[in-house]
């Protein structure tokens, strides 16, 4: 359960609300289950392993971007973190100070502010990602055999359908 009440008890109360309404139920339950279990997820992270790390699932996010991609321009980073310019700052900020991300100014265009992750950052997330994918196998365990795939391609697709114009 990921709040105060469960997702059946959710799914009741808000069909019961919007009877009369002409929406489509099924499209409802897809979108507001994926957004209770992604926020589920990420509560289950922070508390099971980022904490102990003393690190939010921002700056994880932000370290795992910058460790897949090396040296990253800090609006890339912004993009694929999901969070703004201003956010980025901060967390960017704590992290220089733990001594796991350095910024530097682009050779090319100096206005461009690049982040690397120093060898303490890279010994940090290379430690911790294992431990969150433990977590990940553990929050996908009741998944029927052989449907993690399929699952993620589902998420994929509605990925797709909200990043690509509409027609």
């Amino acid at each position: 359960m990921a709040g105060p009440h469960t997702l059946a008890e959710t799914e009741r109360a808000a069909e019961s609300r919007i009877a009369g309404l002409e929406l489509d139920i099924e499209s409802l339950h897809v979108v507001s289950n994926l957004f209770r279990a992604a926020n589920a997820v990420r509560n289950h992270m922070e508390r099971e392993v980022l904490t102990p790390a003393d690190l939010t699932w921002t700056a994880f996010v932000v370290l795992w971007v910058t460790w897949i991609w090396g040296s990253t321009e800090t609006r890339v980073i912004a993009e694929e973190t999901g969070v703004s310019k201003a956010t980025l700052s901060g967390v960017l900020t704590t992290l220089e100070k733990r001594g796991l991300v350095r910024r530097t100014k682009s050779e090319a265009d100096g206005r461009l502010v690049l982040v690397e992750l120093t060898p303490r950052g890279r010994r940090l997330i290379t430690r911790l990602f294992p431990r969150i994918n433990a977590e990940e196998t553990h929050a996908t365990r009741l998944l029927p055999g052989g449907s993690k795939e399929e699952s993620a391609e589902l998420l994929r697709l509605m990925v797709l359908a909200v990043e690509s114009p509409s027609s």
